[in-house]
This record gives C-alpha cells, sequence and structure tokens, in this order.
C-alpha cells in the first residue's frame, strides 16, 4: 500500500448541502456574486488528482452534462461503482461492482490523489468503511431549498481537522479537512 496515498471525498453544494436541483440542473454552480477579499477561481478539477471514483447516478449525470460542458475528469482514470451495463464513452472510465475496501486497497496501490466524487450512498459508504482520509468541500453562495442532498444518514460520528478555508472572488468557499481517526 502507497502511505502516501489520499482518498478525499469531493463535493461541490449550495449552502444548505444540495449538489442538483431536483431536475438535476447546475446553472446555479455559476455564481454572480463578488467577494472582493477573496482570491482567483478555483480550476475546475485541480490536476493533481490521480484518480476519480464516482458511483453510477453521477456518472450518468456527469456524461449527460458533458455533451454541454465537457467531461470535467479529463483523461485521469475514472472508476465508476455499479452493477449495472453502462455505455463506454471514454477510455479512462473502468467499471467496478466488487468490494468497495478492495477497490480502494487496489487505488491506493497505483494512485496517490484518490477523490470520491459523488454520490450520496458512495460517500456513505466510504465515511462508514473509514476509507476516506479528507475532505474538499466547495460551497457556493445559493441556497436551493430543494434538490438532491449530498450526504445520506451516515451512522458515525467522525472527528475533523481543518486544514485549510479558502475564499474565492467569486462567494465560494473552500474547505479542506483531516479525518480524525
Amino acid at each position: 500500500m502507497n502511505r502516501d496515498s489520499k482518498i478525499t471525498i469531493h463535493m461541490v453544494s449550495s449552502l444548505d448541502g444540495k449538489i442538483a436541483k431536483p431536475d438535476n440542473s447546475i446553472e446555479w454552480f455559476e455564481t454572480t456574486d463578488n467577494y472582493e477579499k477573496g482570491v482567483s477561481e478555483p480550476e475546475s478539477m485541480p490536476t493533481s488528482v490521480d484518480c476519480y471514483v464516482m458511483g453510477s447516478k453521477t456518472y450518468e449525470l456527469a456524461l449527460s452534462l458533458s455533451k454541454k460542458y465537457g467531461w470535467p475528469y479529463g483523461d485521469t482514470p475514472t472508476y465508476v461503482l455499479t452493477k449495472r451495463t453502462l455505455p463506454v464513452e471514454r477510455a479512462s472510465v473502468k467499471f467496478y461492482h466488487n468490494s468497495l475496501e478492495k477497490l480502494f486497497k487496489d487505488l491506493r496501490e497505483n494512485y496517490s490523489t484518490i477523490w470520491i466524487v459523488g454520490g450520496a450512498a458512495l460517500t456513505k459508504s466510504a465515511l462508514e468503511a473509514k476509507l476516506a482520509d479528507e475532505f474538499s468541500l466547495m460551497i457556493l453562495p445559493v441556497f436551493l431549498g430543494e434538490g438532491l442532498p449530498f450526504f445520506e444518514q451516515v451512522k458515525a460520528e467522525f472527528p475533523l481537522h481543518l486544514k485549510q478555508v479558502n475564499a474565492y472572488k467569486n462567494g465560494m468557499v473552500e474547505l479542506s479537512y483531516q479525518i480524525n481517526r
């Protein structure tokens, strides 16, 4: 196992923890807020990520949105957890349907920076199995009220350590936490 590898749960959400409106739209990502003390806007997906992991619903939404916005994960290896047969549109996408623990053990041997990018069931499973090391939360300056929540009911307490806070000119705030064990 690569002892330096990190598994990060990454999410972009509204202030009230929604990751999409009920119709799955994400136009609200385009904030018009202006925070003068903020730093320039973050890159859409960091180039330092070696591997992405997502659930099948997140993959289907990403495929749908890629027709308008492009595929946000580039050629970075992307593992999709599913038992269904889904369309393969990119060589970098691999489908996986076995043990979550085995997947992350294997990924840690090959990658240093692994990001879980959705959805709620996958995040819950990774947290409850104590597989994640960090959170990276991007909170947009909007309260949606209705929509898809990022977190499902997790039946455990996780003390966190705040590692970093960034406020951006567009009003977005990035919070980075280490999960304490």
